[in-house]
């Protein structure tokens, strides 16, 4: 005969006055710290009390029962209930739900409802605060109700907005909380749920390999063309902003990018409509230009505006700001925001004064021009007063014969400009089928790479007197001694050298600014007039004669891969191009040149982009080891340069164009006996053509 089950039988529950309980000694929580009674007060107050008190009777010495009643489990909430009694919000008698345990032992009990308590899972907590938000709570009634901020509430209601499936993939522990904050960059599904495939396929599924891949086709806030724009006027033209409201996102990510550049050059023409009215013969726009793009113009040299009384003594008063606040913080370990912040309005304000236009002579405004750009900070780069060759000298009569359609014969005074088109350069290629081979670098990639070279190979011979007085003492000598004709009474000269290709980096390139930097200096110093020159020249001191000496040879310096001219023309030979390539690499070791120190790093836009796969991944195997190449060998091609950038990333890896060549020969004798190119500029007639571009490649092979 089966034994008859036991069935169980739950305590009573019973209101009980709060006057007749007291704490039990038997409540194991004795630890206060991290409790929060006041919390719970206000909640209770808000809702009253949602769980019932665990109470056992008080026994006399006897074992009758006294009337009051013990609390051994719930003395949270008994002091929640004190502290609004002592407020007057509780009544000492009002009736507290109870629930009467009898037998057991009560620090069982005490245990046990700690124990079995188990939190929500943040899912739920996401999805619950969505349902208030529906129900017409705002985000900060939600935040006072639940005792967070504001902040956490928008982030719990911005992780409910991620796609359900994705939620269904959390809620089976798919995916980290991290993950699926990354998500959360964006309220696209669709997009969302494309790229957890990828990446839960691939296993290089990191959060911020997920906001890369979310934001891979939006513009930065941080880009200089969105801080031109400004966002007020960006989202009041309709533009949507991703934000990240878990990792600092530097203002977010801009989706609606064909609306960007169109507000910029809006922008920009609108600023160019403006300067045209002081009278210049032509105006340039355009987002930003090549680096050089003003070789062979003449700069005006203007006169800075006179600062009246009152503009000086803003200035004061904003010297002596800046002084008082910096004295003020010089010891702390972090400036405050708000002073941080004020002390950069300060010195953009001072840089204001500084930079103020000059004034320019009325006649020369008529035959000069105007270089409107952004600033890598986004602010308007007006450079002004640039006269081209063919404006220097007017031809007398020109204006009785002028053709009226010449738009160079148009009155100067007239309000009409000249504009260039604003482009924006750079696009990606198509992805073309590749096979497993190292295919040759394009061509016009050599030249870009080895603008790099030039510019950088420059900076480092203005920086060494040394190198760039026997550079120019070899270039004497061989001019001496070879018997050459001269044609003037000392036939040296620096012709500078123009990059007729080049990445569009090049400008904002390290050695570019350092060059620009170092020449304006010398520039504000130096005489215009040539008899003032040789005496101001012949006035400097040892150390300022080397100086200047090694800037000026260093405009000379030409380190340019460049087309062969295979029929005899005017272009470079190969024989000219192997000895510039020789002369190059022994400059280049003389002044200890490394590329990755001159600021050069790989990028998707200057290289990776632009090779084949086998390329990228012999990269990475260089630099980073074969487990490297493993983790990214499986992504299609633009991919793979993306995430290949990233690992290349401060590991000083340089392609073959861009490395320090090792010495030739023992015997230092330059080539020229007709030897064949490096392999990176073999003439190869027989890859014409593999690439589908117009452009002849050069094989790069790994030294």
């Amino acid at each position: 005969m089966a034994k008859a089950v036991q069935k169980i039988t739950l305590s009573r529950s019973r209101d009980i006055p709060f006057n007749k309980l007291v704490l039990s000694q038997s409540n194991v929580r004795r630890v206060k710290a991290g409790v929060s009674v006041e919390q719970l007060a206000e909640s209770i107050a808000q809702r009253t009390l949602l769980q019932s008190l665990n109470v056992r009777a008080v026994l006399d010495g006897e074992g009758n029962e006294t009337g009051m009643f013990e609390v051994p489990a719930g003395g949270r909430r008994y002091r929640a209930l004190e502290l609004l009694v002592k407020q007057k919000r509780l009544a000492k008698t009002q009736l507290v739900p109870c629930v009467v345990r009898e037998g057991g032992i009560a620090e069982d009990d005490s245990i046990a409802e700690n124990d079995e308590r188990v939190g929500l899972h943040p899912l739920d907590q996401f999805r619950a605060f969505q349902t208030l938000r529906t129900l017409g709570m705002s985000e900060e009634d939600i935040a006072a109700r639940h005792f967070v901020t504001a902040a956490i509430v928008k982030q719990r209601l911005r992780l409910a907005s991620v796609s359900p499936k994705l939620h269904e993939v959390y809620a089976e522990d798919g995916m980290t909380l991290e993950q699926l904050m990354a998500f959360s960059v964006t309220g696209d599904h669709a997009r969302q749920e494309l790229v957890w495939e990828n990446v839960s396929k691939s296993g290089y599924d990191e959060p911020y390999q997920i906001r890369r891949m979310l934001t891979e086709d939006t513009v930065r806030a941080s880009d200089k063309r969105a801080q031109f724009v400004g966002v007020a006027a960006y989202e009041a033209a309709g533009g949507g902003v991703l934000r990240d409201l878990f990792e600092r996102d530097d203002g977010g990510w801009w989706q609606d990018v064909p609306l960007l550049e169109r507000l910029v050059t809006e922008k920009l023409k609108a600023d160019a409509e403006t300067i045209a009215a002081e009278g210049w013969k032509w105006i340039e726009v355009a987002i930003s230009f090549p680096y050089g793009h003003d070789n062979g113009f003449r700069q005006l040299e203007g006169t800075p505006a006179d600062i009246t009384a009152e503009e000086q003594a803003m200035v004061e008063a904003l010297q002596a700001e800046h002084a008082k606040l910096e004295a003020e913080y010089q010891d702390a370990d972090e400036i405050p925001d708000e002073v941080d912040a004020r002390l950069g309005e300060i010195e953009k304000a001072l840089s204001a004064f500084d930079n103020r236009p000059h004034i320019f002579d009325a006649a020369d405004i008529t035959r000069a021009g105007v270089f409107v750009s952004i600033d890598s900070d986004g602010s308007l780069l007006i450079d002004r007063g640039f006269v081209r060759p063919d404006d220097e000298a007017p031809v007398e009569g020109a204006d009785a014969n002028a053709d009226p359609s010449d738009t160079d014969a148009v009155d100067p005074d007239a309000s009409s400009v000249r504009r260039t088109v604003i482009t924006v350069s750079g696009q990606p290629e198509a992805e073309d089928e590749e096979d497993d081979g190292i295919k040759p670098l394009p061509e016009r990639l050599v030249m870009e790479l080895t603008a790099h070279r030039s510019l950088a190979l420059r900076d480092a011979v203005a920086t060494n007197p040394q190198v760039a007085m026997t550079a120019l003492l070899h270039k004497l000598c061989l001019d001496t001694f070879q018997r050459e004709m001269p044609n003037g009474c000392l036939q040296v000269t620096v012709r500078q050298v123009h990059f007729s290709a080049q990445a569009s980096d090049l400008k904002d390139s390290p050695p570019a600014k350092a060059i620009d930097e170092r020449n304006k200096a010398w520039a504000a110093e130096m005489p215009n007039d040539e008899v003032a020159l040789w005496d101001w020249l012949a006035a400097l001191d040892d150390a300022s004669r080397s100086a200047l000496l090694a800037h000026c040879v260093s405009f000379g310096v030409n380190a340019l891969f460049e087309k062969i001219d295979r029929y005899g023309g005017t272009g470079v030979s190969a024989h000219g191009l192997r000895h510039r390539i020789d002369q190059a690499d022994r400059l280049a070791r003389a002044v200890n040149l490394d590329m990755a120190e001159a600021g050069w790093r790989p990028t998707v836009d200057n290289y990776l982009g632009r090779v084949t796969k086998s390329r990228i991944l012999e990269a990475v195997r260089e630099a980073k080891g074969e487990a490297s190449v493993q983790l990214i060998g499986h992504l299609k091609k633009n991919e793979m340069a993306k995430e290949a950038e990233r690992l290349l990333d401060g590991m000083g890896w340089l392609p073959e164009p861009l490395r320090l060549a090792e010495v030739a020969a023992a015997s230092g004798e330059p080539n020229t006996t007709g030897e064949p190119l490096p392999e990176f500029l073999a003439d190869d007639e027989d890859e014409v053509g593999e690439t589908g571009e117009d452009e002849q490649p050069h094989a790069v092979a790994a030294e």
